[in-house]
C-alpha cells in the first residue's frame, strides 16, 4: 500500500501546509482520496507530485469537520463515501466557532454520487471503510469540546477511518480519531479478523501529556505496533512522547509512505 500526503499542518520544502488533512491511498490497483483538507491545497499538491486526481476511484470523508472536507468544494463527479452523520451543524463550546462542512448534504449529493454508511464497507480486496466506531475502552471519547446546533454535546459519532490489510498486518488510517485511536484499531481488528497491526497513521487528537496519551502509548506498545505515525491534530507535547516511544516520522505535505 502506498500513501501520499496531499495536505497536512507541516510541509516538505517546496510544498504548502494548512490546518487540514488529505491522503491519497493506492492499493489493489485503486486510488482512494481520504479527506480533502480545508482548501484546494490537495489539488495543488497532487499536481506538483504529478498525480492525476481524475484517476481517483472514490473519495472517503473521515468525518464532517471543515478541515477534512471543505476541499470537496473543488471536486465533483466522484463517488463520495462517509458516515450519514457528517452533515450536522456543529460548533465549539467556547467561542461558538462553526466547525462543520461548507457544503450541505443536498449540495454534496448534487456534486457527487453520495453514499453513506454506518456499517463497515469493503472498498477493495484489502481496504475497508470502518463505518461508525464503537467506543468501548474507559479512557477515550469520554468528553467533548463540541456542541450541535440544538446545544447538545457533539461526540462526533460520524468519526471513521480506513484500514488496509498488508503482508505485515493492518495499516489503520485516521483523520482525527475523535472516537479514540485505540477504539479505532480494535474495531479494525474485529471487522478484518486480522490481529496484527503493522502501522497507524493520521490524526490522533491528542494534545497533551496526560492519562489518555500515556494509555494510548501503552496500548500500542502492548499490541506491538512497529510504525506509529501521528499527525494533524496531535500536538507537540503528545508528539514528543510518541517520538520517544516509537521514533515516529513526520507527516508532511508532499511526503509519502509505503506499507
Amino acid at each position: 500500500m502506498y500513501l501520499r500526503v496531499l495536505s497536512e499542518v507541516r510541509a516538505m520544502d517546496g510544498f504548502e501546509s494548512e490546518h487540514g488533512l488529505s491522503f491519497l491511498i493506492e492499493t489493489d490497483h485503486k486510488k482512494i482520496l481520504f479527506d480533502t483538507g480545508s482548501s484546494n491545497l490537495f489539488i495543488r499538491s497532487a499536481a506538483r507530485l504529478g498525480i492525476d486526481l481524475g484517476e481517483v476511484d472514490r473519495i472517503v470523508l473521515s468525518h464532517g469537520h471543515w478541515d477534512h472536507g471543505n476541499g470537496l468544494e473543488y471536486m465533483e463527479g466522484k463517488t463520495l463515501i462517509c458516515h450519514p452523520g457528517c452533515f450536522v451543524k456543529r460548533f465549539r463550546k467556547t467561542g461558538k466557532d462553526e466547525l462543520g462542512l461548507s457544503l450541505s448534504e443536498k449540495e454534496l449529493g448534487e456534486r457527487f454520487n453520495l453514499e453513506t454508511f454506518r456499517q463497515p464497507l469493503k472498498l477493495s480486496n484489502h481496504l475497508w471503510f470502518l463505518g461508525e466506531i464503537p467506543r468501548k475502552n474507559d479512557f477515550e471519547a469520554k468528553s467533548t469540546k463540541y456542541i450541535l446546533e440544538d446545544g447538545s454535546e457533539d461526540f462526533i459519532m460520524d468519526d471513521s477511518g480506513l484500514v488496509a490489510i498488508t503482508d505485515k498486518g493492518l495499516v489503520v488510517i485516521s483523520g482525527c480519531a475523535h472516537a479514540g485511536i485505540c477504539n479505532m484499531i480494535e474495531h479494525a481488528r474485529r471487522i478484518t479478523g486480522v490481529s496484527q497491526v503493522a502501522a497507524v497513521i493520521g490524526g490522533f487528537h491528542l494534545k497533551a501529556v496526560n492519562k489518555q496519551t500515556r494509555k494510548t502509548i501503552e496500548y500500542l506498545e502492548e499490541l506491538g505496533v512497529k510504525q506509529v505515525i501521528p499527525s494533524h491534530c496531535t500536538f507537540d507535547p503528545a508528539l514528543d512522547l510518541f517520538h520517544r516511544a516509537f521514533g515516529t516520522r513526520d507527516v508532511l505535505t508532499g511526503g509519502s509512505f509505503v506499507f
